[in-house]
C-alpha cells in the first residue's frame, strides 16, 4: 500500500471530508549510482559548510531564503507547517468548471485522496457522485511544502483523483516559438485527418506503449553482470526528404493499414471528399501577458517557489 504524503481535509462549502493522500503512479524505471570507474568505490555527496569548511549533519541544515546579498532569513519546518492560510490544512474547493476548459499544460502529477476512517467515507462517496453527475472537476488550492498550489480534483472509477496545476503566470507564452506563417491546403489537411483515423484506437494498451528503454537496460546490464555481448541495436529508418507532403501523407496512411493487415489504397488521397458540416471553431485560450522585466534591487522578492 503507498505511504500517505499528506494527512488533511477536502474543503466543499460546510461539508469536510477528511482525507489521506498517495501518490498515483509508481516509477519503474532503472536508477544509476555515481562511481570512481578507477576501483567501483561509490561517489556520493558531502554536505560542506561554506564558512567553517567542515561537513555538517542533516540535524544542523535547515532551510533559509537570500532575501539580499549576505542577508538569509532562516524559515523552520515548524512555520512551514503553521502556514497562516486556511489551505495549509485543507484542500479548499473554489469552483467547480468542465473539464474541456482546462489546458492540459497547466495538470501535472497525481494523487489519489482517500477517506479518512468511516466518518469521511459518506461525504467522500457524496463529492465523488456529485462529480461524476456532472461531469465537471473541481478547482482548489492547497499548501505543501511550504507554498500554496492549485490543483484539480476528478473521478477516476470509485477514487477521487488530485492533480498538481501550475498557476496562471507560470505558463509560457509559445508565440516567439511559433514558425512564420505558412499555408497549408484543405487536401492537405485531409490527409492528415485520413493518416490520424488509420492510426486511431479505442485504448493505451499493447506493446507500443511499453516502457521498451528500461527493458533494454536492464537486458545490458543482465549482459554485462554475466559477461556476455551486448544486445545489438536495430538499425533505425533513415527519414526521408519531405519534398511532396501529400505524397508522404498517403504512403504513411498505406504503411499505417497495411500494419494492422488492412488494404491500403494509396490513391484514397488524391481526391479528397468535400466536407459538407459546417466547419467549427476553436476558441484559441488566451495567454498570460508578458510581465516587464521588474527594476533591479538589492533585495529580492521572494518568489512562489521559494
Amino acid at each position: 500500500m503507498p505511504r500517505t504524503i499528506w494527512s488533511g481535509a477536502i474543503s466543499f462549502g460546510l461539508v469536510t471530508v477528511p482525507i489521506h493522500v498517495q501518490s498515483a503512479t509508481e516509477d519503474h524505471s532503472i536508477h544509476f549510482h555515481q562511481y570512481h570507474l578507477e576501483d567501483m568505490g561509490r561517489i556520493r555527496t558531502r554536505k560542506i559548510c561554506e564558512l567553517e569548511g567542515r561537513e555538517v549533519s542533516t540535524a544542523e541544515i535547515g532551510k533559509g531564503y537570500e532575501y539580499a546579498k549576505d542577508q538569509v532569513v532562516a524559515i523552520s519546518d515548524d512555520e512551514l507547517r503553521d502556514l497562516p492560510l486556511p489551505t495549509a490544512k485543507a484542500i479548499e474547493i473554489d469552483a467547480f468548471v468542465a473539464a474541456d476548459d482546462i489546458d492540459p499544460i497547466r495538470i501535472g502529477e497525481g494523487y489519489y485522496l482517500s477517506p479518512d476512517g468511516q466518518v469521511a467515507a459518506k461525504p467522500y462517496k457524496l463529492l465523488r457522485q456529485a462529480l461524476a453527475r456532472s461531469s465537471k472537476v473541481a478547482i482548489a488550492k492547497y499548501a505543501w511544502s511550504g507554498r500554496e498550489r492549485l490543483g484539480m480534483l476528478r473521478v477516476r472509477g470509485e477514487a477521487i483523483v488530485l492533480h498538481a496545476m501550475h498557476w496562471p503566470d507560470e505558463i509560457r507564452d509559445p508565440t516567439e516559438l511559433l514558425p512564420a506563417p505558412v499555408d497549408v491546403s484543405d487536401d492537405e489537411i485531409e490527409g492528415a485527418l485520413a493518416l490520424m483515423e488509420t492510426m486511431s484506437r479505442d485504448d493505451l494498451e499493447g506493446e507500443e506503449f511499453k516502457d521498451t528503454y528500461t527493458e533494454a537496460m536492464a537486458k545490458i546490464i543482465e549482459s554485462k553482470r554475466e559477461d556476455k555481448p551486448l544486445p545489438q541495436a536495430p538499425e533505425p529508418e533513415k527519414p526521408g526528404k519531405v519534398l511532396d507532403l501529400m505524397a508522404a501523407l498517403t504512403e504513411s496512411v498505406q504503411k499505417a493499414k497495411a500494419s494492422r493487415g488492412e488494404d491500403a489504397d494509396i490513391h484514397e488521397l488524391a481526391k479528397p471528399k468535400k466536407q459538407t458540416a459546417a466547419k467549427t471553431k476553436t476558441a484559441a485560450k488566451g495567454q498570460p501577458a508578458r510581465k516587464s522585466a521588474a527594476k533591479k534591487t538589492s533585495a529580492r522578492k521572494p518568489s512562489r517557489s521559494a
